[in-house]
């Protein structure tokens, strides 16, 4: 690794040149991909609303209707466009590329209804019915299919934007860990720049990354850009450089035609709560404080109680199948309650299918003592004598925890929360922990889909305080899609 001070031999050490071909070539692949999603849409909504064998070249309704379907699927096609859908920066992660396209479409489709309301054309509502949610949810699988090729080639350190990052020791280290966490957000942290720093470098000496060094000056910092060619410059906390001086960095960088990323010192906060107001010249970053009440708090238990009910309609031969294979092939109780602590640190009684023997809970004690794990926080036993062999299959693919959605219709736990944990290790958490507790437990959550049992105790907490901090429907939604992924590949399930 390079050291401060040794600018050369710290360039040295970056990957050759990047290439930007990816942005250009992923934007003409999704304009193809959209072309053909929104033709399919349209297309098939009048052949399945009007039919193409009867379709007569002289009759103006059909000519009248074949000119609404070409100019519908050419505005859709631009409107995807002009919503910013096919920006490279929100490509491969995140809510925000599925937002503009289902936002463009429904605001497409909501001009079409006023138009044709304000000027009384009887446009036929079987055809825009079925023409818009064909194209919606076509155009999300599309771009999830997308989503999952650009995932695997990042993680190959290709399609990806490398940034040299500019601030301070402790924040560059900090930013340089998150950015390596997440590869498939696209940002490969090739070099770090220290500006008027006098701390040592051991901040990163475990990170195996260059050090081009410590200068403030805008003309040698210019320079470090031009030699390490990067795709971005992340401007992270505790940079050592005046604000005339930042600005003029920014000009340089649009001219060169770098990315410029402003990274301030909030962790674990997500798009929804920041908010920039411009005052006197400078943009101001706002952070609303999370709140789960009111409104929000209607729509996520309307949510609950509207799916866990149709879950449960669904679901019901499975309930059936499994409580039989429970009652048949051990002695016992079908379901299996355990105390837990929820909303508020309120206890309620969470159910399960059972899945070990009737006199597990006396065990557990001896099992803990076993294994060195007693009196520590989500204690599990690997490989554990008293699962039964029945119950080794439902905890693979999670089927003993269905019968929650009973709690989550009754109101004790949500479809997606923080983790369920007892009494033992609630009475670990420190106060920052205590905030998780602020909304309902959840059937699944961001530990659900992050590797479950894999987790350590501070990475669970960490998620579970991330979600209480940033909760949205949307992302509610999101994870449950994640969640049927994660049961199925049986991650971290014991």
């Amino acid at each position: 690794m390079g050291t401060v001070g040794q600018k050369g031999e710290g360039l040295s050490k970056i990957a050759t040149k990047p290439s930007k071909k990816w942005r250009s070539q992923y934007s003409r692949r999704l304009r193809v991909i959209d072309a053909g999603v929104v033709t399919w849409a349209v297309a098939g909504a009048f052949g399945v609303r009007f039919g193409f064998s009867d379709l007569d070249t002289d009759s103006r309704r059909d000519v009248d209707y074949l000119l609404l379907s070409v100019a519908l699927t050419i505005a859709w096609w631009f409107m995807l466009e002009f919503w910013g859908s096919r920006e490279p920066t929100i490509l491969g992660s995140g809510s925000e590329e599925y937002k503009r396209v289902l936002a463009s479409s429904a605001w497409l489709f909501g001009f079409v209804a006023i138009v044709s309301y304000a000027l009384r054309i009887d446009t036929a509502r079987g055809f825009v019915g079925l023409a818009f949610p064909a194209g919606a949810l076509g155009l999300l699988a599309a771009r999830w299919i997308v989503r999952q090729h650009l995932a695997l080639e990042r993680s190959r350190g290709k399609s990806a934007s490398k940034v040299l990052i500019i601030g301070g020791p402790y924040s560059a280290a900090h930013l340089v860990r998150s950015l390596r966490s997440d590869p498939t957000a696209g940002y490969i942290p090739t070099a770090v720049h220290l500006p008027g720093s006098l701390v040592s470098n051991s901040v990163l000496a475990d990170l195996d990354i260059p050090i081009t060094g410590t200068e403030s000056d805008l003309r040698a910092i210019l320079g470090v850009i031009e030699e390490a060619e990067v795709d971005a410059v992340a401007i992270s906390a505790g940079v050592g450089m005046n604000p005339e001086d930042l600005r003029k960095l920014g000009w340089e960088l649009a001219a060169r035609e770098i990315g410029m990323i402003l990274a301030p010192a909030l962790t674990d906060v997500a798009g929804p709560r920041i908010h920039t107001q411009p005052v006197a010249g400078l943009p101001l970053i706002h952070v609303s404080t999370p709140k789960l009440t009111g409104g929000k708090k209607v729509a996520k238990r309307t949510f609950d109680i509207t799916f866990s009910s149709l879950l449960m309609i669904l679901l019901s031969p499975v309930f059936i199948a499994v409580a039989l294979g429970v009652k048949l092939t051990s002695p016992g109780p079908v379901f299996y309650q355990q105390e837990r602590i929820g909303l508020r640190g309120t206890t309620f009684k969470m159910l399960k299918f059972r899945s070990m023997k009737v006199d597990a809970d006396s065990q557990l004690g001896a099992l803990l003592r076993s294994q060195g794990t007693e009196g520590k926080p989500l204690f599990k036993v690997e490989n554990d004598p008293r699962i039964t062999p029945i119950g080794k299959v439902l905890r693979k693919f999670s089927l003993d925890e269905l019968p929650q959605l009973l709690n989550v219709f009754g109101g004790s736990m949500s479809l997606v929360g923080p983790r369920p944990q007892r009494e033992g290790e609630v009475a670990l958490y420190d106060d920052a922990a205590h905030r998780r507790l602020y909304v309902s437990p959840g059937m699944s959550g961001l530990w659900q889909v992050s590797g479950r049992s894999n987790l350590t105790w501070e990475e669970s907490i960490r998620l579970d305080l991330y979600y209480v901090e940033n909760w949205s429907l949307m992302g509610d939604i999101v994870i449950l899609f994640k969640t049927f992924r994660a049961v199925f590949a049986s991650t971290g399930a014991f």
